[in-house]
């Protein structure tokens, strides 16, 4: 697979480490990992879900405590069909954890129904003070009908409610822009703007493609574009991305890191995942969240390490989500 152009030294964070507070957790706790209440499904390939999501968050120095909403029934090259968890065992895995744990961010990935992103967005609404992100994975597997009713359930009930909604370009722009017709394809303002009408405060698109094989990853408000990183497509057809950067980033604010700083950190993450990527089966590749626990010969610190534009974009308060349903 070809190499990025330019890559960081990105090894689990230290929560301790002083960072920008956002969701910092209380002096008396600052010893314990943050915690990061995950809304998501099993996926018996390890690629994604839940899986994904706690190796990411553990990774980089927070706790997973994951609410398990579903089952996938897949391989690594494809979904077959999802087994959605009723809405009232959902509620209940969260009710029960977060009366004990209190909990810095809420990460909701795919739970399955509308129902379960209405007891989902029920609970966050609960917790307003508490940032969510919430990432949107690929929807093209499942019947169409009810990829409809999934996303109108989305967006009337949990985007409200989203401090940062992560996905990927082309899936966003299905999703929130559906009608665009322009000669030019959405740029990530145009994806934030629609999103914006929704109530969400940043979105973060993944995969927007570039001349020369080249793609970039964009945070950004309807104003401005906050952080930007491009890098170099790699010759591989890879699942689980979209949950492993989702969950990082949530893992990263959670343990204080300011947005900016959370984004430049979560990709860097994610492409030493891609870069030690494997295929476990016969089918697509799996990123290797766990790249830093693997010995290799002639470790070294890159002395590129991106500092981009960090300094500059600093000190973006997450706002507590409002209850709008």
């Amino acid at each position: 697979m070809t190499q990025p152009p330019r890559r960081a030294d990105t090894t689990p964070h230290d929560p301790s480490e002083p960072t920008e507070d956002l969701a910092t957790p209380s002096d008396e706790d600052a010893e314990s990992p943050a915690c990061v209440l995950v809304f998501n499904a099993n996926d018996p390939s390890g690629a994604g879900g839940l899986a994904a999501d706690i190796a990411a968050i553990a990774s980089v120095g927070a706790h997973a405590l994951p609410v398990v909403t579903g089952a996938y029934a897949r391989d690594t090259a494809e979904i077959f069909d999802h087994f959605a968890l009723d809405e009232e065992a959902v509620a209940e895995q969260a009710r029960a954890i977060l009366e004990d744990v209190p909990v810095q961010v809420i990460k909701v990935g795919f739970v399955g129904s509308p129902e379960n992103i209405s007891e989902a967005a029920q609970v966050a609404s609960d917790y307003s003070d508490v940032p969510l992100i919430a990432y949107m994975p690929n929807l093209s597997w499942w019947d169409e009908n009810q990829i409809e009713l999934y996303l109108d359930a989305f967006s009337e009930l949990l985007l409200p409610q989203t401090t940062v909604l992560v996905g990927n370009h082309s899936t966003l722009w299905r999703w929130l822009l559906p009608d665009w017709d322009a000669s030019r394809s959405p740029s990530a303002r145009d994806l934030a703007k629609a999103a914006s009408d929704h109530g969400v405060a940043y979105t973060f698109v993944t995969g927007i493609p570039l001349p020369e094989q080249f793609i970039d990853n964009v945070l950004a408000t309807p104003e401005t574009v906050l952080y930007s990183e491009k890098y170099e497509r790699f010759e591989a057809t890879f699942t689980g991305a979209g949950d492993t950067l989702s969950a990082a980033l949530a893992a990263l604010i959670a343990s204080g890191s300011d947005l900016a700083e959370a984004a430049n950190e979560a990709l860097s993450y994610l492409d030493r995942c891609l870069d030690g990527g494997f295929r476990p089966g016969m089918g697509h590749v799996v990123p290797d969240r766990l790249f830093w626990a693997q010995a290799s010969d002639g470790d070294t610190t890159d002395d590129d390490a991106r500092q981009g534009p960090i300094s500059t974009f600093t000190g973006f308060d997450l706002p507590p989500h409002d209850t709008k349903h």
